[in-house]
């Protein structure tokens, strides 16, 4: 229990930090001035001050921010009276307006916002290239026996691990009466056929050491549990390797897919509450992230290391979302005061993403209570 807590806030610092950090290096290399970097949300535990940055540790392990001169207090900046005019910022000195967020034009606010996002994406697919070089198990088109119970119909008829399966002929044992052939390429076409034909006698065709072999089979109709008709485990999944220069695409387009399937589930959920529908079971706040990645320590290193990818990536996915408050919401500011052709009104934009941090807090309390109730359940 204790290492899952320790690797869960190991992941989630990462993440957050990559996250902000892009924020902040993009902030200062077109030198907007850097308030606060922040690792958890306020009130805050500790800071310390390097050169004009307070560097802080937060109670509330949630989260992360970068404070940038002119983002909360615009209305007030741009009141000063002249751009290059000296202006005191946390306590320093920021010797000109051009070191204000508000200041900068749209494509450099807009770069300083997709930042975090971008850092991100960039981990994910990062680590998805470095477990591609490590191997990766692939649906390989042909299902494999991995193990075969004793006493069952597998072992009684020879059948042994490594085994491909390759096809099932079923049907009449009259040579007159013509029979079928299912081409077996998943675990669930063989899975299916033996359900439909148990107490009956199935031509099994294998591939054992690549020759084509052929046995005759009963599968039974009540297995002992966990067994299934034949008595046999199987998978579909072979240890597949990318040569070095096949890595950078496969790893990008790996994360594509994912992330095409994280924006479909993101907009089901959006459409389930706004229908006033629950949201789908495989929604899950910081407590059920938590009870996953105890599932993936258990597998190992790798396991652990692909579901901080996808947290990486889906943490990409949720922030460019344009919901207020989040770097998606804010960049949706750009454009719409790119679309008007003049600034929106400080306290507007201020107020919009405070009403969207209070609807994100309590969509986050809402989830957290419905993992705590999965887990008083043993879902």
């Amino acid at each position: 229990m204790l290492l899952t807590a320790l690797i869960f806030f190991l992941i989630l610092s990462i993440l957050v930090l990559i996250h902000e950090f892009g924020h902040y290096a993009v902030a200062r290399w077109i030198g907007v001035h850097v308030e606060e970097f922040g690792l958890g949300l306020p009130p805050r535990i500790l800071g310390r001050k390097i050169g004009k940055t307070l560097y802080s540790l937060n109670w509330l392990p949630i989260g992360g921010f970068v404070k940038l001169a002119g983002e909360d207090e615009a209305e007030n900046s741009q009141k000063s009276p002249a751009r290059n005019a000296t202006q005191s910022v946390a306590g320093g000195k920021v010797k000109s307006q051009k070191q204000y967020f508000w200041a900068r034009s749209k494509k450099e606010r807009a770069a300083i916002l997709v930042a975090g996002v971008t850092m991100n994406l960039l981990l994910a697919i990062g680590i998805t290239g470095f477990l591609l070089t490590q191997g990766v198990l692939e649906p390989s088109g042909r299902v494999r026996i991995e193990k075969v119970q004793p006493g069952s119909p597998a072992e009684m008829v020879g059948l042994q691990e490594n085994d491909v399966v390759s096809s099932i002929t079923f049907g009449s044992s009259d040579p007159l009466t013509p029979s079928d052939t299912k081409t077996i390429t998943t675990p669930r076409d063989l899975i299916d056929t033996t359900r439909a034909h148990v107490d009956e006698k199935v031509t099994i065709t294998i591939l054992r050491d690549k020759r084509e072999q052929i046995v005759t089979v009963t599968p039974r109709k009540n297995p002992p549990p966990g067994q299934g008709p034949l008595g046999v485990a199987i998978t579909d999944l072979e240890l597949k390797t990318y040569a070095w220069y096949q890595i950078p695409g496969e790893a990008v387009r790996i994360n594509l897919l994912r992330a095409k399937d994280m924006f479909t589930g993101v907009g089901s959920t959006i459409w389930r509450l706004v229908t006033l529908r629950a949201p789908s079971a495989d929604v899950a706040g910081p407590i059920g992230i938590a009870r996953v990645t105890g599932e993936a320590v258990k597998f190992g290193w790798k396991a652990v290391l692909e579901f901080m990818s996808i947290l990486s990536l889906n943490l990409a996915v949720l922030n460019i979302l344009p919901i207020p408050a989040l770097d998606g919401g804010r960049l949706a500011f750009v454009f719409l005061e790119k679309i008007i052709g003049k600034k929106l009104r400080p306290a507007f934009e201020r107020s919009a993403h405070q009403i969207g941090m209070i609807i994100l807090m309590g969509l986050i309390i809402l989830v957290s209570i419905n993992d705590i109730l999965k887990l008083a359940r043993g879902l």
